[in-house]
């Protein structure tokens, strides 16, 4: 197949009379799909026609019969509640159709808001698609609001960036991040630390996995003497953890922590401001870090450890249909949710494991 491919060109025949047609091939600066919609020019909502029809059975005035079999089709899609238009996702979720100045809040909020980690338009989508919300210019938005993010555009993946400087110490002193991920959930605690030593290491396994998580039933760590000394020793004789070390000169035996390290580092380039106050905004990050939908498990770190997905602030201000529906709920309704979410939550994990 090679040699045949290899050999076409020389096969072909033709005469210098012939027409050469040339091939123009267009450019374009983003992806096709991003171009098909148009902002609306009339002044009305991108929802009002479904909206009317769905309210009072009314069409667009001069509408074809063609216009009207594709509207009948649309509609199938969409729940008017009152007010409040829904559309129905593939898997039933009913997400609330916001107009284009509730979208911009949202958008920035998602980006570059408290919890924002500045995400690729695909990991922003989805993000806004599991809080609750749609428009049908979603996609094409988050392209544009990303290609106007300036540290998106500057911290963006590329593997030809010339040298930096090393990062400078945090405000506190502050040097170092020490991370650790729990390979099921991708649920990750870090801490920052002038220098990670070994009391450093204990005290950080013992406050912040054992006290809140539990006895985990082994450690996987690099070879390190912060990671590899007598004090770990006795920690792990203590609560029966077995520890193991990852090959040296090998990242890719221990590559969930790397993989962590790297993405919360660029999660806090893109949070920061004055490039020393990189530890305050730690806290932030790896909530946005949890609160993202990982493509390995197919849901977020968050709902895989407590079974719910986590309340984000544009929740507040814009109100999803969870919130307003958990503002209607009694305490005694409230608390048999919670506590049927947290009986479903082996079914969430056993399909995360399958999808793994």
């Amino acid at each position: 197949m090679a040699n045949a491919l290899a050999t076409l060109a020389s096969m072909f025949e033709m005469d210098r009379e012939s027409d050469i047609v040339i091939l123009r091939i267009r450019h374009q600066s983003v992806p096709a799909y991003c171009q098909v919609l148009e902002k609306e020019i009339d002044g009305k909502l991108w929802y009002h026609d479904i909206k009317q029809y769905l309210k009072n059975k009314e069409y667009l005035a001069g509408a074809t019969e063609n216009n009207k079999r594709t509207l009948r089709r649309m509609v199938g899609g969409y729940l008017l509640n009152g007010e409040v238009l829904y559309k129905r996702s593939s898997d039933m979720t009913l997400l609330w159709c916001v107009d284009e100045k509730e979208a911009n809040e949202i958008l920035e909020e998602i980006h570059e808001g408290v919890f924002g980690t500045h995400a690729s338009v695909p990991n922003m989508a989805r993000k806004i698609l599991r809080v609750g919300y749609y428009w049908v210019k979603m996609e094409v938005d988050c392209c544009e609001h990303v290609r106007r993010c300036h540290k998106f555009q500057i911290y963006v993946d590329n593997i030809k960036t010339p040298t930096t400087p090393l990062n400078p110490k945090a405000s506190n002193g502050h040097r170092f991040i020490l991370v650790a991920i729990d390979y099921f959930t991708k649920w990750v605690e870090a801490a920052s630390y002038p220098n990670v030593t070994k009391n450093v290491v204990v005290k950080f396994v013992k406050r912040d996995l054992i006290c809140r998580y539990g006895v985990p039933s082994r450690i996987i760590t690099d070879n390190g003497t912060n990671l590899n000394n007598k004090m770990m020793i006795v920690l792990c004789e203590q609560f029966k953890i077995h520890h193991h070390r990852s090959t040296p000169y090998r990242p890719k035996e221990n590559g969930a922590v790397e993989a962590a390290n790297k993405n919360i580092k660029k999660i806090i380039q893109k949070m920061v401001v004055t490039y020393r106050d990189w530890h305050e905004m730690l806290s932030f990050a790896l909530h946005g870090y949890r609160t993202t939908v990982h493509i390995s498990t197919g849901a977020t770190p968050y709902s895989l450890v407590y079974g719910a997905e986590a309340i984000l602030p544009i929740e507040v201000e814009i109100p999803s249909l969870w919130v307003l529906m958990e503002a209607e709920l009694e305490e005694a309704e409230w608390m048999e949710i919670q506590y049927d979410q947290l009986n479903l939550i082996e079914g969430k994990r056993l399909a995360m494991l399958c999808q793994g």
